[in-house]
């Protein structure tokens, strides 16, 4: 330490008092075999108080913002940065964020953590949130109870609710931050909702089929209540409908994964009259189809057509690669979390059109 540093003696801590910043094992022993080291000690206000010489008081004072800080002297206020800087102090978040009533931290709900779709949105939210220096907690397997407790516990500045089914549309506090997902726009007129545009995906996705001659389709579509699956039905119905397409649907809890995709895939090929063309509500749905054709001696897309929904990263990696309706997800999450940064500065929010879909075009569809 340089000498203009030096703590005197009294400041010295006394035998068996907490160890200074930086202090090695007692001795220089090494630790005993089978122990980790205990963290190095983070350094404190105190400590920088004590090497600038100065009170704790000016200390916070110094860190606690430009207002606070003009009552402190230049000369005294670049001392006490420069001792911060030289113990690698960083002052806590936490007591400004007391002071405003915040927590900085938002929370995004979704209906699955393991659902490939929902990490596209939370790359779009973490983005997006870091910007406006917001930190992000994922959470799944909500009720409407959670939610009422989430806003109201003080822990989250606000809530991102990602595909809500209607079990879990309970009434929010009318003061809580949130903002809507891949959600019904009708859910609450009072807070924004971003939409994707899943019904023009979905036609988009039967059009491609029938384009190619498919006159008799199936369709792997989610048994679970969420608007946006409720949307998706409706395009599949109104678009075969207009196409005059045959149709064999069965139900599939997206939820139950890969194993629930294969066992509905396996049901749908076994019949007598299995269509050569099927599209699936997701990704994952439509590798189960790949895995139970291949069990069954038929090839993709020779002898079975497949189109999914979502574009996640397993898309890309099927053999063959899988044409699918692409899904912003990113967008989705980047969009919907300036949103709620907006609601949390206390602006008004303007209406997001709904976020254009498109169908990426692979090699796992062909001519009937």
């Amino acid at each position: 330490m340089p000498a203009d540093q030096q703590l005197s003696a009294e400041d010295s801590p006394p035998v068996g008092a907490e160890q200074p910043v930086g202090a090695e094992h007692p001795g220089g022993a090494e630790r005993p075999a089978g122990t980790w080291p205990a963290p190095v000690r983070r350094p404190t206000g105190r400590d920088v108080a004590r090497l600038a010489g100065v009170s704790q008081a000016t200390v916070s004072l110094v860190f606690s913002g430009a207002e606070a800080g003009r009552r402190v002297s230049d000369a005294t206020r670049d001392r006490v940065r420069e001792a911060a800087r030289s113990l690698g102090y960083r002052p806590q978040a936490a007591g400004r964020q007391l002071r405003l009533g915040r927590s900085g931290m938002i929370m995004l709900a979704v209906p699955n953590l393991q659902g490939p779709f929902f990490g596209r949105v939370l790359e779009g939210v973490h983005h997006e949130a870091g910007r406006h220096g917001l930190a992000v907690v994922v959470s799944s397997g909500w009720g409407s109870g959670t939610l009422a407790e989430a806003a109201t516990g003080g822990r989250f500045d606000g809530l991102l609710i990602c595909s809500p089914d209607d079990s879990q549309l309970g009434e929010l506090p009318p003061d809580t931050p949130a903002v809507f997902l891949d959600a019904d726009p009708g859910t609450d007129h009072a807070r924004p909702t971003v939409e994707l545009d899943v019904a023009g995906g979905m036609r988009a996705a039967v059009e491609h089929l029938a384009a190619l001659g498919h006159r008799r389709i199936g369709h792997l579509r989610s048994t679970h209540a969420a608007y946006t699956f409720r949307v998706r039905q409706a395009a599949f119905e109104q678009a075969v409908r207009e196409l005059g397409l045959d149709v064999v649907e069965l139900g599939v809890s997206l939820n139950e994964g890969y194993a629930a995709a294969r066992s509905v895939a396996a049901e749908l090929l076994e019949r007598a009259d299995r269509p050569r063309a099927v599209v699936c509500d997701d990704d994952v749905v439509a590798s189960g189809v790949y895995q139970a054709a291949a069990e069954r001696g038929l090839r993709v897309p020779d002898d079975l057509s497949v189109v999914g929904m979502d574009n996640v990263a397993v898309a890309g990696l099927l053999a063959p690669p899988l044409t699918t309706v692409d899904l912003p997800g990113e967008e989705l999450g980047r969009v919907g979390a300036a949103a709620l940064a907006g609601l949390l500065r206390g602006e008004p929010v303007a209406p997001v059109a709904p976020l254009a879909t498109s169908l990426v075009q692979r090699s796992s569809t062909a001519r009937a």
